[in-house]
C-alpha cells in the first residue's frame, strides 16, 4: 500500500496486505494526503469564473423543490475555514486480502489498522458498507446498494464465526485467491455458510442469542431492520424487476399482506436479521480496535438511494413518486466538460417539502445509523442539499433537467437538533455554486480537493497544492480515480514533466 505523507519507507506492510501498485482497480486503496489540510504559505485563492447572472439573495428566496433562477450554475464561490491536520487512507474492506475472494472484517482488517497506526495515520475511510448492487450493470458497486442502513454480509469473516462457535473449522472452504472480487462467486461460496451460522445463532440459548435479541429491540435499529427484512423476503419470493411490480397489497404495504409475509417467511426474515447482527458484531470489533489506536473511521454516504430498495418502498411519501409508485423525477447532473449530455443516475428524488414537514425523520434515522457505524462520514454529492438537478423520469439523457432548490440549512438545523453536532465531510466536486460553499461553511464541514485533477487549467486550479484551503480533505484520488501509481504510469511524458515541476 502507498505510504502516507511523512511515513518512513522502512515500516513494513502487514502480512498478506497486497501492494496497491500490484492490484487492479477493484482491490486498491487511495491515499488521503493530507486529510484536513492546513495549508501554509500564501492564502488560498478564489476560483476564476464567469460573472454570475443571478445573486445569492435571489437563490435564497427560492422555496425548497422550486426551480432555481437562470445562471445559477455560474454563481461561483470564494474560499476559507480551518481544522487540524491528519492523514489517512481510503480503502474499502473488500480490497483487503481476504481468504475467500474478498476482504472481510477478520484479522486482516485488524492488521490493516495496526499498519495505519505504525505509519502515523489517524484516519481510515471506507466506501458505503451497504449490501452492493448485484443486478445487471451494477457490478457489486456499494453506490448502487440495496439498502441504505444494512451492512454487507459478504464482509462477515468466516474465521470469526468459527471463533464464536457458529461454524466448525472443517466447514470452512479452501482459500480462494482472486485478483478481482467476483461477487457472484463469493456469494455462492460464503452465503450458505453465513446463513448456517445465523441459523445456529437463532437456535442457541447462550450469550450471543441474548445480544442478538437486544440488537433487534434497539429502537435505532428495529425500524429499518424490520423493513429491510420484509423487503428482502418479498423480493426473494417474487421474481420482479422492482417493487412497483409486486402485487398491490404488498406494493402498498397493506398490514394484512405484510403479516402474511412475516408468518410465511418467518425463518427467512429471522435469518436475515441474525446475519445483520453478525455483521454488526464484527464491525464493532474492528471499530473498537481503531478507537484504541486513535484511528477515526470515516464512512461514505451517497445522498440518493436506489429505487428498488426498502428505503423507497417503506417511505413513499418522502420521495417524488406518482400514485403508482413510479418516480416523477430522477437524479443526475447537467452537461459539463466531461459529459456533453450530463450524467443520468436515475435515483428517485426526495420530496423535500414532505420531509421538512416531518422534521426530516427518515434522514434523522439514517444519520443515527451512520453515527453508529462511523466516527465521521462524507456526504456524496453534498451540493444536492443546496440545489439539485431534477430530470423528468423516462429521459434518456440528463441534459433536459433543471436546477431546483434543496432544503439547505433547514435540513442541518433539524439534524443537529435531533442528534447534536456531527463530523461531516462535504463532497463538493463538480458544479459548485456559492450557495453550496455557504451551506458547507455554515456547518463547519471541510470540502475536498483531488491531486489527480490538479495539473490542468492553469495556476488557479483549486486542486493544485498551493491553492489548497484550510479545512479541506485532499485526496491523491477517490474511488472514481486510478491509484497514484496507476495514474502516474498512464500520464504522457509531457504531463509528467508538468507534475514534476
Amino acid at each position: 500500500a502507498p505510504l502516507p505523507h511523512g511515513a518512513r519507507a522502512n515500516r513494513p506492510a502487514p502480512p498478506q496486505l497486497a501492494s496497491a501498485s500490484s492490484l487492479p482497480r477493484h482491490r486498491r486503496c487511495r491515499l488521503l494526503l493530507p486529510a484536513m489540510s492546513q495549508a501554509r504559505g500564501p492564502p488560498a485563492r478564489g476560483i476564476a469564473c464567469r460573472a454570475a447572472t443571478t445573486t445569492p439573495a435571489a437563490v435564497a428566496a427560492v422555496g425548497v423543490g422550486e426551480d432555481l433562477p437562470e445562471g445559477y450554475e455560474q454563481m461561483m464561490p470564494t474560499v476559507e475555514a480551518s481544522q487540524r491536520r491528519r492523514a489517512g487512507v481510503l480503502l474499502h474492506p473488500t480490497s483487503l486480502r481476504g481468504p475467500h475472494g474478498i476482504g472481510d472484517l477478520g484479522d486482516q482488517a485488524i492488521a490493516f489498522l495496526d499498519w495505519l497506526h505504525g505509519a502515523g495515520c489517524t484516519l481510515w475511510q471506507v466506501l458505503p458498507l451497504v449490501p452492493p448492487g448485484r443486478k445487471s450493470g451494477e457490478d457489486g458497486s456499494p453506490y448502487s446498494g440495496q439498502d441504505a442502513n444494512c451492512g454487507n454480509t459478504l464482509l462477515i469473516s468466516l474465521e470469526e464465526l468459527v471463533k464464536d462457535g457458529l461454524l466448525m473449522e472443517n466447514e470452512l472452504p479452501d482459500p480462494l485467491d482472486m485478483e478481482y472480487v467476483e461477487f457472484d462467486t463469493v456469494a455462492n461460496l460464503k452465503e450458505p455458510l453465513i446463513a448456517k451460522a445465523a441459523e445456529r445463532l437463532l437456535q442457541s440459548p447462550g450469550e450471543l442469542r441474548r445480544q442478538y435479541d437486544e440488537f433487534k429491540k434497539n429502537p435505532d435499529v428495529s425500524g429499518w431492520l424490520e423493513d429491510a427484512a420484509l423487503f428482502a423476503a418479498i423480493d426473494n419470493s417474487i421474481n420482479a424487476v422492482s417493487w412497483s411490480e409486486w402485487p398491490e397489497p404488498l406494493k402498498d404495504r397493506h398490514p394484512g399482506a405484510l403479516k402474511d409475509i412475516y408468518e410465511n417467511q418467518k425463518d427467512f426474515i429471522e435469518n436475515f436479521m441474525a446475519q445483520q447482527f453478525l455483521f454488526e458484531k464484527q464491525w464493532k470489533r474492528v471499530r473498537s480496535h481503531a478507537q484504541k489506536l486513535g484511528i477515526s473511521i470515516m464512512g461514505d454516504m451517497p445522498i440518493y438511494v436506489g429505487y428498488h430498495s426498502a428505503d423507497v418502498w417503506a417511505n413513499r411519501k418522502s420521495f417524488l413518486l406518482d400514485k403508482n409508485g413510479f418516480p416523477t423525477f430522477v437524479s443526475g447532473v447537467p452537461p459539463d466538460a466531461f459529459s456533453k449530455t450530463g450524467q443520468l443516475w436515475n435515483s428517485p428524488l426526495y420530496d423535500w417539502k414532505s420531509m421538512e414537514a416531518d422534521g426530516f425523520a427518515w434522514w434523522v434515522k439514517r444519520i443515527k445509523r451512520a453515527l453508529d457505524l462511523y466516527d465521521e462520514f462524507r456526504i456524496d454529492h453534498f451540493r444536492g442539499l443546496a440545489g439539485f438537478w431534477a430530470v423528468p423520469s423516462g429521459s434518456e439523457v440528463a441534459m433536459f433537467g433543471s436546477w431546483r432548490a434543496g432544503p439547505r440549512n433547514a435540513f442541518f438545523d433539524a439534524l443537529f437538533k435531533a442528534v447534536g453536532r456531527i463530523n461531516i465531510i462535504a463532497e463538493d466536486l463538480g458544479v459548485i455554486t456559492e450557495d453550496v460553499v455557504e451551506l458547507r461553511k455554515s456547518i463547519g464541514a471541510p470540502g475536498m480537493a483531488v491531486l489527480q485533477f490538479a495539473f490542468g487549467g492553469g495556476p488557479g486550479n483549486p486542486h493544485l497544492p498551493h491553492n489548497h484551503e484550510l479545512n479541506q480533505v485532499v485526496y491523491t484520488g477517490t474511488h472514481d480515480n486510478d491509484t497514484a501509481v496507476g495514474w502516474w504510469q498512464s500520464l504522457p511524458e509531457e504531463e509528467k514533466q508538468t507534475v514534476s515541476v
